[in-house]
């Protein structure tokens, strides 16, 4: 790899990020959506802004298979224009369900970059070096949730919600230009055949891995949660709990969380392996999920407002250390097949668990008790896929 290792981080970090601008920097501007578009102050339909967006990451499956035929980069450069494009008409469109398919076709676009960024990042490196790797990526991109909703804030106080919906794309195009500079990291001759018997069969290679299986649900179950607090956290902080005005604050705290546990994870897997760190991370984020669900059916719904975001700040940092780990043991074992693999996972986690957070976002209309109850059930079931893993670390070499 020509590109120093410093420059790949950042730069992966950076293409990870439109994933996370895409979402975070227009939270903000959520009220302004709802009365552009005639809706209450109270509706919930503004999360299916975020919801559609993740749900266009099921395009990982076909991109996954395409990116094994003819390499990464040119699956890459498919994805950002996807993400410009949608992101552009999604600023202008004159109704929501416009908008909506607009985001669903900037998520497509973001699935191609963000699948092609792990494969590439599992092409060059394989299990715990992954696992670190992916810690530092994480640590980066996850200051955006720190600065995007006060960049939105910004943004709206000198022009309207349709510049903040043109932020992302803007930002699009700098990291493209940028991402010329990258190689393809899939030699010609290790890929493989696009016809339907092969994917068939690397599909189905994939899917009857266990570990693969285990790990991308465990990654799935907890981005359920995270997906269904993110995409109502401006109506939990302004309607549920009645603060507005604490929004940015509230959101920037948690990324500045997010990102410190994230970089503590890239310690944590060098020093006892990515499989060990998950368990205990994993049991901890339970205790913290069980605590709150106790509080929250002991003393009413929603719970006092320090204990709710205290809780569900550890939760989402947790989950967002466990999430390069699971990554890491999950596509550990695919070998040549790592795109296909990495769309299959994609499309797993967002897909599907934006699609389960959609259905718990819109039970969150006065309270949050359906949220709590989702991060204790899918933390418990977490943790008994980590610990009936029956797999060994490999043994190191002296």
């Amino acid at each position: 790899m020509k590109m120093k290792s410093g420059e790949f981080i950042a730069l992966s970090a950076c293409t990870m990020t439109l994933t996370a601008l895409g979402i975070d920097i227009m939270l903000p501007a959520f009220g302004e959506v709802r009365r552009h578009f005639g809706l209450s102050a109270d509706s919930t339909d503004t999360a299916q802004v975020i919801s559609f967006f993740f749900m266009g990451q099921v395009a990982q499956i076909l991109f996954g298979a395409l990116s094994d035929r003819f390499g990464r980069l040119a699956i890459l450069r498919i994805g950002f224009p996807l993400y410009i494009a949608g992101g552009v008409i999604a600023a202008f469109a004159p109704d929501l369900p416009t908008m909506l398919a607009a985001r669903f076709f900037a998520g497509m676009g973001a699935s191609a970059v963000f699948m092609t960024t792990i494969a590439g990042v599992r092409d060059r490196f394989v299990g715990d070096e992954m696992a670190r790797i992916l810690s530092l990526i994480f640590t980066i991109f996850l200051f955006t949730p720190v600065i995007a909703p006060f960049l939105g804030l910004a943004i709206m106080s000198v022009g309207s919600w349709k510049m903040v919906f043109l932020a992302p794309p803007l930002f699009a195009v700098a990291v493209f230009l940028w991402s010329l500079r990258l190689e393809e990291s899939l030699p010609p001759t290790q890929r493989t055949p696009l016809n339907r018997a092969h994917v068939t069969r690397s599909v189905a290679q994939v899917i009857s891995n266990r570990t693969f299986l285990r790990y991308t649900t465990v990654t799935t179950l907890l981005f359920t949660a995270l997906s269904s607090y993110v995409s109502s956290s401006e109506h939990i902080v302004g309607e549920i709990y009645g603060k507005p005005e604490l929004f940015a604050w509230i959101f920037a705290g948690m990324g500045a969380m997010m990102s410190m546990c994230a970089l503590l994870n890239s310690r944590l897997s060098s020093l006892f392996g990515a499989r060990r760190t998950i368990k205990w991370l994993l049991v901890i984020y339970t205790i913290v999920g069980a605590a709150l669900l106790a509080f929250t059916w002991a003393f009413g719904d929603p719970p006092r407002m320090p204990l709710f975001f205290i809780a569900v700040t550890m939760m989402l940092a947790i989950n967002l250390a466990v999430e390069p780990n699971s990554s890491a043991l999950a596509l550990e074992p695919m070998g040549n097949m790592a795109g296909m693999a990495s769309a299959i996972y994609g499309t797993c986690f967002f897909f599907v668990g934006a699609t389960l957070g959609s259905v718990t976002s819109h039970l969150m209309t006065h309270g949050v008790f359906p949220l709590v109850l989702c991060f204790f059930v899918f933390g418990l079931i977490s943790v008994l896929l980590a610990f009936s893993d029956p797999s060994k670390p490999p043994a190191k070499t002296p």
